[in-house]
Order: C-alpha cells, then sequence, then structure tokens
C-alpha cells in the first residue's frame, strides 16, 4: 500500500482533567520527527505561566551580590564605586535581609525586587533560609537571579589544595609499586575540613541520609576506591542463612586490605530491585568469610547475589580514584588530569543549600548549586515557587524536593550527578483530592542515583493533580518516574537508556493501591529501555495491582515489555505505537495465584487499609472513581475492567494473558500484523502517514513534534 505523508495537526487525547499544561509554539524534535526533514530545526519558545515573567518592564527594585562585594554597601549597584564607598552585597542572607526592610517599611511595590547575582563562587557553609516573611505577591515577585549570562556557583564544599607526593612509607608499602608515583596526598584538617560525615548504611526502604565526604575534580565525581573496578563480585555461600549477617567469597582479594574497620559493601543482596550499602564488621581470609554490622544487607544475603567492596586504599589503582584515611584526615587521590587543568572540592554542607518554607512567589533562576553533602534546594509549603534554568549537579542527595504547596515547580533545568535522584514533586489533598498543581516541566535528567540505585527515580511524585512534562531524561540505573497519588499528568517526556543495572523495574512505575487513580499517561516516547536482570524492564509498569490509570498516545520503541498490567484493574491502553518491543502489551492475574496472599485483607501490600484511608466509597471517591466504590462488591483481586483499544504493534511481540479470562477485558480496534505506514521507520520517525489503516479504526494522531524538552526565552 502507498501511503501519504500526514498533515493532519489536531491533538486527540482521552477524556481526563489534566493539569494546566505549557503553551507551545512549534516542535523540539524536528530534526527527528518533522516529515522525515532532518536538517530543519525549529527553534520554538514557551509562554511561561508562573508569575516572575509576566510583567512588562524592570522591577521597581534592585539588589546586587557579588563575590567581591561588601555587607556594608547599599547593594544597590552591579559593581564597587570608583572610591569603593557602596556597592554589591557579598552574600545571599545580607540581601534578604535588605528585602525584608523593603517589606517592613512599605517600601516593596508592584514590580517587586530582582536579586541579580554576579558571577563566581559563593561557598555555602550554612543553608540560605527563605520564610514566609520573605515571600513576593503576585504583582510583586521575588527574584533570585545569574546577573546576564554570567555564571553563578553556589559551592555546598570547599576547594581542597596542597596535594603532594605520599612520602609515608607505611602508606606507600599499601599501594602498588607501579601507582606509587601517580597518587597524591592532602591533608583536610590542616585546612580546616574536620568534619568528614558518615558513610550510612543508605539502600532500599532505609531513610535518605546526606552522603558522607565526596570528591570532585573538573566538575565531575570523583570515585571512592573499590573492588572491582567494574562490574561485581558474587557471594559463594551464605553459611549462616539468609538472615545470618555474613557471607563467604571466592578468591584471595580480600588478603590485600590492611584495614578493614571502614570498608563498605554495596550490593544487590538478594533481589535485582533491591540495592543497600553495609558496613563490614570482620573479614576471616582464612575462611574467606565477611560478617557485616546490622542491619545487613536488604533482604538478606542470597548465593550468587553481586556486590562490590568500596573505601579501601589497596583498590586506588585507577585515575579518578580517591579514599580518605578518616582517623589521620589525610586525602588519597589519583588525578585524571593535572590539577592545574580543574580544581578539587569535598562536599560539606549536609542541610539544604537552600530551603524555602512556606514561601511564596520567589523564583530562584539562572544559579549553579553543586559540591553538597544533602539536597539542593527544598521548598515546603507556600505557593508560586520556581526553581527556572538552574543546573544542579554533584550533589549529595536530591536536587529539589517540593514538597506541599500549590503550583511550586522546576522549569528548565540541567540535573545531573545526584546520589539520590533528580525531583521529588508531592503535593495535594489526597483525602480530598485537592490538587496541588505543583510541577516538574523541561528538565533535562540524567546520570542520577549514584549512591543509592533503586527506587532513587529522576522525579518522584506523590500527592494529587501534580504535573510532569517536557522531561528528556536517561541514563539512570532504575526507575524514571516514580509515581503514588492521584489525577497527576505525565505527558511529553522522553525517557531512554534507563533501569540499565537492575531488574523487575519499570521507566515508569507505580503499584501496589487500588485507589491511585486517575493517572494520565501520554504523548511520552520510551525508547531503548531493556533491563539486564531477572525479569528485565518494563517501560510503563503498573505493578502488583495498579489500576484506573490511562496510557494514551505514546510511542514506545524496542521498550522491552512496554505496557505492563500487574493485576490491576480499570486501566486503559489507547491509541498508542508500539515499535519492536516483547510484548506490547502484558495483562496478568497475579492477585488470583502467587500475589493472593499479599492482597488479602491482612496480606503485606495492605491493599485493604489504603482503601480505608481514603474512604473509597465515600465522596469524593465515589463520584470521581465510581468503580472504586464498588472495588469489594466482587473479588477485588480479578484484573477485569482493562481495555486495549486502537494500538498500533509494529514488529516484535503483541500481547501477553497471563491467567486472565479474555472475557473480562476488553481488546479491540488494535493494527496487528499490517503496516501502519510509518513517515520514515527507519530513521525512526514513527509519525503516521495520511493513509494509515490506523485511521480507519479510529486512531488519534501523536503530537509527536511536541516531545521533549522546548526551548524557552524568559524575560
Amino acid at each position: 500500500m502507498r501511503c501519504r505523508i500526514s498533515r493532519e495537526r489536531g491533538e486527540n487525547s482521552p477524556s481526563a482533567n489534566p493539569a494546566k499544561s505549557l503553551q507551545l509554539e512549534g516542535p523540539h524534535f524536528a530534526k527527528r520527527w518533522r516529515n522525515g526533514n532532518p536538517d530543519r530545526i525549529i527553534v520554538v519558545s514557551i509562554i511561561l505561566s508562573f508569575q516572575v515573567l509576566l510583567f512588562a518592564g524592570e522591577p521597581k527594585a534592585n539588589f546586587y551580590v557579588s563575590p567581591s562585594g561588601n555587607d556594608s554597601w547599599s547593594g544597590t549597584l552591579p559593581a564597587a564605586n570608583a572610591q569603593r564607598s557602596d556597592g554589591p552585597f557579598k552574600t545571599l542572607s545580607r540581601t534578604r535581609d535588605a528585602i525584608r526592610m523593603l517589606k517592613q517599611t512599605g517600601q516593596l511595590r508592584d514590580g517587586g525586587v530582582t536579586v541579580y547575582i554576579r558571577g563566581g563562587m559563593y561557598s555555602l557553609t550554612k543553608t540560605f533560609r527563605l520564610a514566609a516573611e520573605d515571600s513576593g505577591t503576585g504583582s510583586a515577585p521575588v527574584i533570585y537571579r545569574a546577573y546576564k549570562d554570567e555564571e553563578v556557583r553556589l559551592i555546598g564544599g570547599k576547594e581542597v589544595g596542597g596535594f603532594a607526593a605520599i612520602d609515608d612509607p607505611v602508606i606507600l608499602s599499601r599501594i602498588e609499586k607501579s601507582y606509587q608515583g601517580k597518587i597524591l596526598q592532602a591533608g583536610l584538617k590542616a585546612q580546616g575540613i574536620t568534619d568528614f560525615g558518615e558513610l550510612n548504611p543508605r539502600g532500599f526502604g532505609r531513610p535518605i541520609y546526606a552522603a558522607g565526604l565526596e570528591l570532585f575534580f573538573q566538575d565531575k565525581p570523583m570515585r571512592l576506591a573499590r573492588w572491582p573496578n567494574r562490574g561485581w563480585t558474587r557471594i559463594a555461600a551464605v553459611p549462616a542463612g539468609k538472615q545470618g549477617g555474613r557471607f563467604t567469597y571466592e578468591g584471595d582479594r580480600p588478603k590485600r586490605w590492611a584495614v578493614k574497620s571502614d570498608i563498605r559493601l554495596h550490593g544487590y543482596w538478594t533481589y535485582d530491585w533491591a540495592d543497600s550499602y553495609e558496613k563490614v564488621k570482620s573479614i576471616n581470609t582464612r575462611t574467606r568469610e565477611i560478617a557485616t554490622h546490622k542491619p545487613h544487607g536488604v533482604y538478606g544475603y542470597t548465593v550468587g547475589k553481586r556486590y562490590c567492596a568500596l573505601n579501601i586504599l589497596e583498590e586506588l589503582d585507577e585515575p579518578g580514584e580517591w579514599y580518605l584515611d578518616r582517623k589521620s584526615g589525610i586525602l588519597y587521590f589519583w588525578p585524571p588530569a593535572p590539577l592545574d587543568e580543574g580544581k578539587a572540592f569535598v562536599s560539606i554542607l549536609k542541610e539544604p543549600m537552600v530551603s524555602m518554607r512556606d514561601v511564596s512567589y520567589v523564583t530562584l533562576q539562572g544559579l549553579t548549586l553543586e559540591c553538597t553533602r544533602g539536597t539542593a534546594i527544598e521548598v515546603v509549603g507556600g505557593s508560586h515557587n520556581a526553581v527556572v534554568g538552574c543546573t544542579l549537579r554533584n550533589i549529595g542527595n536530591v536536587a529539589v524536593n517540593i514538597n506541599g504547596g500549590t503550583e511550586n515547580g522546576v522549569l528548565g533545568c540541567s540535573i545531573y550527578e545526584t546520589g539520590d535522584g533528580g525531583i521529588r514533586l508531592g503535593g495535594g489533598d489526597r483525602k480530598t483530592l485537592t490538587p496541588a498543581g505543583n510541577y516538574a516541566r523541561n528538565n533535562h535528567i540524567h546520570h542520577y542515583s549514584r549512591w543509592v540505585r533503586t527506587y532513587r527515580p529522576a522525579i518522584k511524585i506523590n500527592g494529587v493533580g501534580n504535573h510532569v512534562a517536557h522531561n528528556l531524561i536517561h541514563d539512570g540505573p532504575h526507575t524514571a518516574i516514580l509515581l503514588g497519588g492521584n489525577d497527576h499528568l505525565i505527558e511529553f517526556n522522553e525517557i531512554h537508556s534507563v533501569c540499565y543495572e537492575t531488574g523487575d523495574v519499570g521507566a515508569f512505575y507505580m503499584g501496589r493501591d487500588w485507589t491511585t487513580r486517575g493517572n494520565v499517561i501520554r504523548h511520552n516516547y520510551f525508547h531503548d529501555i531493556n533491563g539486564p536482570y531477572t525479569h528485565g524492564a518494563m517501560a510503563v509498569y503498573l505493578d502488583d495491582a495498579a489500576s484506573g490509570t490511562t496510557i494514551f498516545g505514546n510511542v514506545f520503541y524496542n521498550a522491552s515489555r512496554a505496557a505492563f498490567i500487574g493485576g490491576g484493574r480499570d486501566n486503559v491502553v489507547e491509541n498508542n505505537i508500539f515499535v519492536e518491543c516483547d510484548p506490547a502489551v502484558h495483562i496478568d492475574a497475579r492477585g488470583l495465584n502467587w500475589a493472593k496472599k499479599h492482597i488479602a485483607r491482612e496480606g503485606g501490600w495492605h491493599m485493604y487499609k489504603k482503601l480505608e484511608a481514603v474512604d473509597y466509597d465515600r465522596l469524593p471517591y465515589s463520584t470521581r472513581y465510581p468503580k472504586l466504590a464498588t472495588i469489594l462488591k466482587d473479588d477485588p483481586a480479578v484484573p477485569e475492567g482493562n481495555i486495549i483499544q486502537r494500538n498500533i504493534c509494529s514488529g516484535g511481540r503483541w500481547l501477553d494473558l497471563q491467567g486472565v479470562d479474555r472475557n473480562i477485558v476488553t481488546i479491540k480496534d488494535n493494527l496487528i500484523g499490517t503496516d501502519p505506514c510509518f513517515v520514515d521507520s527507519t530513521g525512526k520517525n514513527f509519525q503516521l502517514k495520511d493513509d494509515s489503516p490506523a485511521y480507519k479504526l479510529g486512531f488519534k494522531r501523536i503530537p509527536i513534534e511536541k516531545i521533549g524538552p522546548i526551548k524557552y526565552s524568559p524575560k
């Protein structure tokens, strides 16, 4: 069949009540998608819908901050005057206090105030805190932003110098001779650095601990000395049983390790979706047995499972590795490049770099926040706060944590090399289903979860009515988006190359709660998602009875198990394009077999308690989700009400039904085994030509050209 190029521009979606979307002008992925023309790239703009960019003129008041400033000056000049009697402030806290004075004296008028931060490094030894009294208003916002195009770097650490050759013969005896001249040392205590933090037992199901001291060079995290350098070693045996707190190893590598009291082990001790760090208690090199301190490996130790050893001087054996002797305070480092080609920093600050509590109408824009042990920015409560166009990198925990409030968000930021994920986005009232309208839009998040590797996603979303859109997410070891709650909209995101170190994992994941309904996953592009370990990876994983979710108008390419319904009910998989997936759609009835005990009233998943917690059969749940209100009138473990319709499957495999009665699932009008007439499948342009046979089945055009981040021009 000969197919014509599509000219249709309409945008169709399932009926839903989505969060407020960005207003778009033109495509981002034009090079890949626009009518197969790889040379035409259309630069697009975005109309920003938050308060700070709605003003036609300059704010009424400006302050300036500079590393060369002085807190005794007025802060109203961008640079010192000729007499050096006036100029910018030196610190952010002094500027905050000046704004408070403006408000107290009634001088903060329409237009608000902008704090222009001059380029340079600002070392934060304590949290920059903003409280309710530091708020702006809708007509008078408070903006902290980089001055023009200058690079502003907020550092939660300290630069380290004084590196020299190792001269201690005892230390040299622990290092292989061929490496000795390449590894340098620096005394941290002599440089005023005495708090080295803790290497806490971080991991799956455990609290988020601040990272211990880390080393960064050339703006990149260096690697704590480990064995093996790449990959893993394996548990040989568990003579004390799975929960015995000890296991054996093969070979004799630990005989090289002189100091064993501060060694850490990182492993996937039983499941490929649960990792943790453990402190070594003892190593018996005769019996080849390692014992660990409590709490021991998450889910216990299992024969054949993988782990590595960390924080060992003898394993400092390649460029980019480091080790800190916590007793002497001496840092050992093999630089990956000459030291004069970069700067070395160690992280110090454990608390958030910036804290905004009960603040409204405050924006941070164009800043770089980095080199810290804790979280970069926290926003707790308040409304209409925004983190815009910032770079957040080399973070010990999370880049931005938004907890509650309304219309707070992260927009156009670059986030990478975080220890515990990228953005945490919560807010809204699950009891009343009141939406928060918080958002994560247009961000580029990659190489996240350096420390804890599982369930520390690029974006974690909770609560009610929040929005995740136009983000590019890639290179994460586990989940990209982890969802809980109701009525969230996940749209126009591109997600690829995630789940690469784990198994039984989803690029998008939610599960174990019948009440988390009304969520819509639409117009996203999932590609190249293949987990290498047990049970592989899913693109959209509705795990363990997740229900009431709509998967509409997405493109899945080389996404292994693409749309996976694990025993849930009332899910809709509609109008999606599946290319080379295996399978495209999966539905099982786990609640009727192996998971029956977990779903039961007293089961470990607490499904009934979660129903009762939200008054599932009363207002507003009973009207918003009528099928949920009657869920206990039959067997809730039966995966009924799922709808699979008007999808396209090209290549790969179409459908797996495992233990599911086909009579309780609607499967209709899907285009399977017929050429769908893509514009350019070789070039991975999966837009449809005008006379695609899918349109005869009622398929609606997917606005592929709008997927992913878009360029924007803030005023």
